[in-house]
């Protein structure tokens, strides 16, 4: 541990570079999940799984949001897709590497999603065992990448339950301001849900704070609420607002390619460290 306080309070801690991961085990499948839009959720997807591509792993991002945020976000038209997560999971003989792109950062890959998705949480309802419909259909690749990331939808509903179903783990983004804490007792008590009835081995690896800022005190007693109540939960590593996010966002690739020595591209390698501190398989 240094000397040195982090925005969080906590004593900065060194990590040592990732160590090579093991050839043959399953990727280990994070959910970034938050029902309040705005929060940072997409990009830290994004820039998440860019960071841990360049720090070796091979990484397979999925797009389970209607919106199709992050699918833009990394340079593709959602509404030119012929195909994507939508189909593979109404079509049993189409896979994820039927509609999988490969990015502009080496060792990422991309499942993309658009509006077709939003119809199948109503096609879903009827289908037996529709909490796992996402995991049947991450099977098939799970031995071909070290780490998934799947983009929840800000919702609740059963596209989300689907991914905590599928997922290893949850990283929950927070935006560092009041109104955002007030909904992370009511994601908890979902992600309770889950573990008891259709993931028993469901993990919170951490609250991630976004968009802070600290010159302001209401953002820094934010973050504090969040370390009080959540402990050791909440990363050291916390993202703060810049206009390079939304300037990588429209030029379609993560910061740690469109502004690779800028703070915020730091902070998400930092992550990606965090992340596989915490999750030694990955």
């Amino acid at each position: 541990m240094s000397d040195e306080l982090g925005p969080t309070g906590r004593p900065l801690p060194t990590f040592a570079p990732p160590a090579p991961r093991q050839p043959g085990r399953r990727a280990h499948v994070i959910a970034l999940c938050n029902q309040k839009g705005g929060v940072g959720k997409t990009t830290t997807t994004i820039n998440l799984g860019a960071a841990l591509a360049e720090a070796g792993r091979r990484v397979l991002l999925v797009d389970f949001d209607p919106q199709g945020s992050m699918t833009v976000g990394l340079g593709f038209n959602a509404h030119e897709l012929e195909q994507s997560i939508y189909h593979v999971l109404m079509d049993a003989e189409l896979g994820l590497k039927d509609i999988r792109l490969e990015t502009s950062v080496p060792n990422l890959d991309l499942v993309p999603a658009n509006i077709d998705l939003s119809a199948a949480e109503m096609r879903l309802v009827t289908e037996v065992g529709r909490e796992q419909a996402l995991a049947r259909t991450l099977r098939p690749v799970l031995h071909e990448y070290d780490v998934i990331l799947i983009d929840c939808q800000p919702s609740l509903g059963l596209l989300t339950v689907n991914s905590l179903t599928a997922a290893d783990g949850v990283i929950i983004p927070l935006e560092c301001e009041y109104f955002a804490l007030r909904g992370v007792a009511l994601l908890k008590e979902t992600i309770e849900k889950v573990r008891d009835r259709t993931n028993f081995d469901l993990q919170i690896i951490g609250l991630l704070g976004t968009m802070y800022d600290g010159r302001t005190l209401h953002g820094r007693e934010v973050l504090q609420t969040l370390v009080q109540g959540w402990g050791d939960l909440v990363f050291h590593t916390v993202i703060r607002r810049t206009v390079k996010f939304s300037d990588a966002t429209v030029a379609g690739e993560p910061i740690t390619a469109y502004a690779s020595s800028s703070p915020g591209a730091e902070a998400y390698r930092q992550l990606a460290r965090e992340v596989l501190q915490r999750c030694p398989d990955a």
